[in-house]
């Protein structure tokens, strides 16, 4: 009973977020309480929901302070050079900013952290994406994917708690799982290219001018097919796979003395909030609590609210110019916290009624023995749905030891169920259970049901990729 119940659950969870019928929050706190009713447990629901706000509080604190941190950096113009950079291979082809989208996600995510991946993406594609009328879903999906493959870094948790598990050496799990995840992270970049190809040919390939007017003027720009009008002379959209030109002066004319390319930066070069001579203080700064995250010198609830103390009382010494970028910050805080402290409730119900480890001895069980020998493959299968409807704690420590004793059973060894249980990873950073992807949705404006109608076909291919390159070259 607590098995059917526990996918009821998640799946009235699922269709009422992506038909908005209910907000996330909501849903997030309503659905489980009602479930814990339904499942005679309703007098242990505070229980359960305080041990599951417990759990997610150091979660809740690293991001509230993360993003008044990155915040602040945004705001002092730290990342106005990475902005230009992209700005300069990008211009405005929206082929080319959505790979630009999936390479910055992947290399920022050599942090190991998808909140700080998601920010500095966000922060430095979402003005591009919107003077350019493409769609935030495709940022969202892309940048996410992106974030899940790299994921599986040994610092980046999955590798280190399969390790864990089975008492593994991380290294040994990861390094012969570079191939095949090196063709995962090409997928994203494939991906990326064929959905800029998309949006290109749905917008157009603009020049820097055409941008800057569509920005400027969009009440009397028309862009779709058969628009007409006066906006029409003035901005004309090129074919799919053409080059642009105003019809009042060409495309080489206004590039060539690179006046659009130093206005069209996407963050506004002249806010009052720059500090230009503070630079190198603020880019050490980050640098510096990169390197603490990385090497683990303190937790990382307590980095970010150190830099984050920090960084405000540096840049902005006067405490109502600290104010004001605390108050300019408090709508992404309170609503990435209030989805984390929601989705405690979630999380707290599932595992504190027991649903999540019927459900895992149900799935388990339903693998026929003639699959014993293929155990890796079946692993790799099963942790694209188990990660994305539990959190990785609960697959990794729940799950995967019960899958190796299987797979050992059968003469699998437990490296290559260890190295399949991270297929999956492309998928579950998209999972309505992964606190940082509230951050990516909530920073980019995007309905968290439209990210999760978008994304989760792609990552669901993504991950298959990684499972069928290990299979290839032999790692499973």
């Amino acid at each position: 009973m607590l098995t059917i119940l526990g996918f009821a659950m998640i799946a009235t969870f699922l269709v009422l977020i992506m038909t908005k019928k209910m907000s996330p929050i909501a849903a997030l706190v309503l659905i489980p309480a009602l479930f814990c009713v339904a499942v005679g447990q309703g007098a242990r629901l505070g229980d359960y929901v305080i041990e599951g706000v417990g759990n997610l509080a150091p979660t809740a604190a690293m991001l509230m302070f993360a993003i008044v941190y990155f915040g602040v950096m945004i705001d002092v113009g730290l990342f106005d050079p990475v902005v230009r950079g992209i700005l300069r291979f990008c211009k405005a082809d929206p082929m080319r900013i959505v790979v630009g989208t999936a390479v910055l996600a992947a290399i920022v995510s050599l942090d190991g952290d998808g909140s700080t991946t998601f920010m500095i993406t966000v922060s430095a594609m979402y003005p591009l994406y919107k003077r350019l009328k493409m769609s935030l879903v495709v940022m969202t999906g892309v940048a996410a994917t992106a974030n899940g493959v790299m994921n599986t870094l040994p610092w980046g948790g999955p590798t280190a708690r399969a390790a864990t598990a089975l008492k593994l050496d991380a290294s040994e799990i990861f390094v012969p799982m570079i191939p095949a995840l090196a063709m995962g992270l090409l997928a994203v970049f494939v991906l990326a290219y064929v959905l800029g190809r998309r949006e290109r040919k749905r917008l157009g390939m603009l020049t820097l001018d055409e941008a800057l007017v569509r920005d400027a003027e969009p009440e009397t720009v028309t862009v779709g097919a058969g628009g007409g009008g006066g906006g029409a002379d003035r901005l004309r959209k090129s074919p799919a796979g053409g080059g642009a030109a105003s019809t009042e002066e060409t495309a080489g004319d206004r590039d060539a003395d690179g006046a659009d390319d130093e206005e069209f930066q996407g963050l506004d070069p002249n806010r009052p909030t720059l500090r230009p001579k503070l630079y190198w203080f603020n880019a050490g700064l980050t640098a510096a609590l990169l390197t603490a995250m990385i090497m683990e010198l303190m937790p990382i609830p307590v980095l970010f609210l150190l830099g984050a103390a920090l960084a405000l009382t540096v840049n902005f010494p006067h405490m109502p110019d600290q104010r004001a970028r605390i108050a300019a910050h408090a709508d992404n805080v309170l609503n990435v916290s209030g989805m984390v402290f929601a989705a405690a409730v979630f999380t707290g119900v599932l595992t504190g009624t027991g649903m999540v480890e019927h459900m895992a001895d149900w799935v388990v069980g339903a693998v026929p023995d003639a699959m014993g020998p293929h155990m890796a493959v079946v692993t790799g299968l099963l942790s694209l749905p188990l990660t994305y409807f539990m959190s990785n704690d609960g697959f990794y420590f729940g799950v995967l030891p019960v899958l190796a004793e299987a797979g050992a059973a059968h003469g699998v060894s437990p490296l290559e169920i260890a190295r399949a249980s991270l297929a999956g990873q492309a998928l579950h950073m998209s999972s309505p259970l992964v606190p940082a992807v509230y951050v990516l949705v909530g920073m980019a404006n995007v309905e968290f049901g439209d990210h999760t109608r978008f994304t989760v076909k792609w990552a669901v291919l993504t991950s298959l990729v990684v499972l069928a390159a290990g299979v290839l070259f032999g790692i499973m």
